[in-house]
């Protein structure tokens, strides 16, 4: 009894020396007391300094094509670089100054609108500067299912004053539609009165003529000419020299039965 007795009496004798220890360390004599230890504190980690902005895209147009509601945009930046850019579709022309909020960069991207793809493309979030976001005419989709002939025209009953153009060549927009077998990918000369313009499509101008032959019924009065370099105003009546390609299909539903490319312009 009493052996049993001398170790719960050592045995709490231990628990509270430990308990001691742990609350205050021993001191030298004469030091003064040290205050119990207080649980470690949890410092917070300071918080990360904020990551700096990317920079604007900025640089000079050296490309631009529209196709499936974005502007693909191929820009020379100040340090010589170029880099493809993408953005909702705005106004642009080659050898404007423009400037794009960053944006995703895509590796090895396929545009199936443009049938291309691109090692890499940055879609950006917006234009900053340069261009113009107003609405972009494309090149028959405000007209129906396919451009084509549909083109925008004039009203019904208007009348087109054209003069047939004349010399090697020579045809009328009728004839071009129902010869189309027969001229395909021939250079064919047609005189007509410009009737819509859209311009920096695909890289290309859109330029829409008549000349009076044909028929809106029967969808051959309206043609539409491209051109990487001429251009002209609504309502000029000019002579039109290019290559006919029938049954043109640039996907998306832009198909011509009848088409002029690499087009140049005379007054």
């Amino acid at each position: 009894m009493k052996k049993s007795m001398f170790l719960t009496i050592s045995l709490a004798s231990c628990i509270a020396a430990s308990a001691f220890a742990l609350e205050a360390p021993a001191v030298p004599p004469g030091h003064p007391k040290m205050p119990a230890a207080a649980p470690a504190a949890i410092s917070a980690a300071p918080a990360a300094a904020p990551a700096a902005a990317p920079a604007p895209l900025a640089g000079k147009v050296l490309q631009t094509m529209n196709a499936g509601g974005y502007s693909y945009i191929y820009i020379e930046k100040t340090d010589g670089t170029k880099v493809w850019v993408a953005v909702t579709q705005v106004a642009v022309k080659v050898g404007d100054q423009m400037s794009f909020k960053p944006g995703m960069v895509m590796e090895k991207f396929e545009s199936k609108a443009l049938n291309r793809s691109f090692d890499s493309i940055i879609f950006s979030d917006g234009v900053l500067s340069g261009g113009s976001t107003a609405a972009v005419p494309d090149p028959g989709k405000n007209e129906g299912v396919s451009p084509g002939s549909r083109g925008a025209t004039k009203d019904k009953a208007a009348k087109i004053p054209v003069t047939r153009a004349t010399g090697p060549n020579a045809t009328t927009i009728a004839e071009a539609y129902s010869k189309r077998a027969t001229l395909n990918n021939k250079k064919v000369v047609i005189r007509g009165q410009v009737v819509k313009i859209s311009s920096g499509i695909m890289g290309k101008n859109w330029i829409h003529i008549q000349d009076g032959t044909g028929s809106e019924k029967k969808k051959n009065h309206n043609l539409v000419c491209t051109s990487k370099t001429d251009i002209a105003d609504v309502g000029d009546v000019v002579t039109i020299t290019g290559t006919l390609i029938k049954d043109r299909d640039f996907g998306s539903g832009y198909k011509y039965t009848v088409i002029i490319e690499d087009t140049k312009i005379t007054k």
